[in-house]
């Protein structure tokens, strides 16, 4: 069933003991994002020639530049091994929340990024906690991995099942309070810039012009806020990401 929550339309249905809600228009949006991602990724894939001898397309030099981007930005400080193993994810991670951060800047009603739903963003934040294990376990071993939360001595086992919890929920939360917080301010400070246009340039040009100015800035201000912001929130989150993975293995 459907549920009108504030603004947000919700959908709601029970799967036995267990409630589901979703926002229709954040799961859309995500599902859009996973589509064109697919659909970029199998383009650049074409791109790339079968005889390594050619001379590389465009498409190839794209690839290598984003790949090159977040092996030396994000996974510089690691080991080669270690590096080359996180690469295809971390740089999957990156650009699924770039392309969620990006997408409040298109002008399609009701448009807003995922990231700025606290359901993504904690969902984010857990996958990179499991993930911790993940690796954790693969270079380790189970029951070394599980050590660890004993040490240095076994009594701080709480403390650091506490502190891993923290670390999730403030790594899901700077992402979401980051993204909302920019979306609030250009959402104060459109309107604001707008009037403040009209009310200079009006006497001087016609009013419809004026406002038709105000817009165009106010669009601009957007795209700078949400380029800005979104690509530096996806760094941030994917830094954090690779440094909590590369601590668990080490």
């Amino acid at each position: 069933m459907f549920a009108t929550v504030g603004k947000d339309l919700v959908w709601r249905f029970r799967l036995g003991p267990i409630l589901f809600a979703f926002n229709p228009a954040t799961l859309g949006t995500v599902l859009g994002i996973i589509l064109i991602l697919l659909g970029l990724a199998f383009w650049l894939r074409r791109g790339i020639p079968a005889d390594p001898e050619a001379p590389p397309s465009r498409r190839l030099i794209f690839l290598v530049t984003v790949l090159d981007f977040v092996e030396n930005q994000v996974l510089g400080g690691m080991g080669e091994k270690m590096r080359r193993s996180l690469l295809p994810l971390i740089a999957t991670l990156f650009l699924y929340i770039l392309a969620c951060n990006l997408s409040s800047i298109l002008p399609i009603p009701r448009m807003v990024a995922p990231t700025q739903d606290l359901n993504v963003t904690l969902g984010l934040a857990i996958l990179v906690y499991l993930l911790t294990h993940v690796y954790g376990i693969r270079a380790k071993g189970f029951f070394r991995h599980l050590r660890g939360y004993l040490e240095p001595i076994p009594v701080m086992l709480p403390m650091n099942i506490v502190g891993d919890v923290g670390r999730t929920l403030s790594h899901g939360f700077r992402l979401f309070g980051n993204i909302l917080g920019g979306a609030i301010m250009v959402a104060v400070a459109i309107p604001v810039l707008v009037d403040l246009l009209v009310r200079f340039l009006g006497p001087i040009v016609a009013i419809p012009a004026a406002a038709l100015m105000g817009t165009a800035a106010s669009f601009i201000l957007n795209a700078f806020f949400g380029l800005f912001a979104g690509t530096i929130q996806a760094l941030v989150f994917t830094l954090l990401a690779a440094a909590y993975i590369q601590v668990a293995a080490e």
